[in-house]
């Protein structure tokens, strides 16, 4: 297949990682995709697909077999507040997240990868800009003095010192992006890692109308919330660029987690009361500053936070749907 372009996606049966293995596709890429599992809810199209852990020095390594023009790091030990910023899992996600770090940026300069993206997280910018809910500070150029909101943030800020030190020692060709509350359809929606949007889909759908969903905190605390979609648009956007980054890649459109709720509500037609409950917080506020992606790659969001919420809505209804039949059917 001389005409190909070869990438590997890293984290491919995971949220980001699935989508990106059929955009790829759909760009007529060869794609390998490895991860611990395979997708959820896709067969996803990819012309290899590979069950391993990039834990394992050894498996980085077999994988790595051709200089591939493109390679996607994404897979990492994540997920929502409810995962992240109750430090129980403190020790897993920063070792489990470096060592496949470690591991990728050593074996991909060895093959001669010609280009990696690495997708680093809006986590690593330090807490004190984001105590204020309505005037976070997240330009690139705030992250130091560094002092970020968890383990989770301080592994991704250092990892992205890591794939800037190997391309200034060994010329590795590196993209580094940023991300900011990616959601969609076909990503966790349920058991703990998911995230603010698929949890307060899923906390409507299963409600009933006139029903109360709960929230936690005070539902002040702001975030913003980028569609799919358009993260891959601005993704693909920074690794064809001349531009290694690190760049934000997020929606300016905050909202509280109480107006998150509510457009949740709006978009099921439903009427429900919002009970406040003690939870993990992480930030007071935070919202994506895309005035550096805007002046290097020309682009910006295209669409309001409410449309890709009727999107996401639509598709964990199903799986609501789909998981009181199963449970009727036991």
């Amino acid at each position: 297949m001389p005409n190909h372009k070869y990438a590997l996606v890293c984290g491919a049966g995971g949220f980001i990682g699935g989508h990106l293995v059929k955009r790829l596709k759909k760009e007529g890429f060869w794609v390998r995709g490895i991860d611990l599992k395979q997708h959820d809810y896709s067969k996803l199209p990819a012309d290899d697909f590979i069950i391993g852990d990039l834990r394992d020095p050894v498996i980085c390594k077999n994988i790595l077999d051709k200089p591939f023009d493109q390679v996607y790091q994404l897979a990492a030990d994540m997920g929502g507040a409810g995962y992240i910023f109750t430090g129980e899992h403190d020790a897993d996600v920063m070792h489990n997240s470096a060592s496949i770090n470690l591991n990728m940026s050593y074996y991909s300069q060895k093959a001669g990868v010609k280009k990696i993206f690495y997708s680093s997280s809006a986590c690593m910018y330090p807490a004190y800009n984001q105590e204020d809910p309505d005037n976070p500070k997240l330009s690139e150029d705030s992250a130091y003095p560094a002092a970020p909101d968890s383990e989770y943030g301080w592994e991704k800020l250092f990892s992205e010192r890591l794939y800037l030190s190997f391309q200034r020692n060994y010329g590795l060709n590196v993209r580094i992006a940023r991300f900011h509350n990616i959601f969609g359809p076909e990503g966790t929606w349920t058991g703990g890692r998911e995230k603010s949007p698929a949890a307060m889909c899923r906390k409507v759908a299963e409600a009933k109308d006139g029903g109360e969903i709960e929230v936690w905190g005070d539902g002040k605390q702001t975030r913003s919330f980028l569609y799919i979609d358009e993260c891959l648009e601005a993704v693909r956007r920074l690794v064809d660029s001349d531009f290694t980054g690190p760049v934000n890649i997020g929606s300016e459109e905050m909202v509280t987690i109480n107006r998150l709720a509510e457009i949740a509500m709006e978009v099921a037609g439903k009427k429900l009361s919002i009970k406040h409950i003690p939870g993990p917080l992480g930030v007071r506020g935070r919202n994506s500053d895309n005035h550096l992606i805007k002046q290097k790659l020309g682009w910006a969001p295209s669409q309001p936070l409410k449309v890709g919420m009727e999107k996401t809505y639509k598709w964990i209804s199903e799986q609501v749907e789909k998981a009181k039949a199963a449970a009727l059917a036991r």
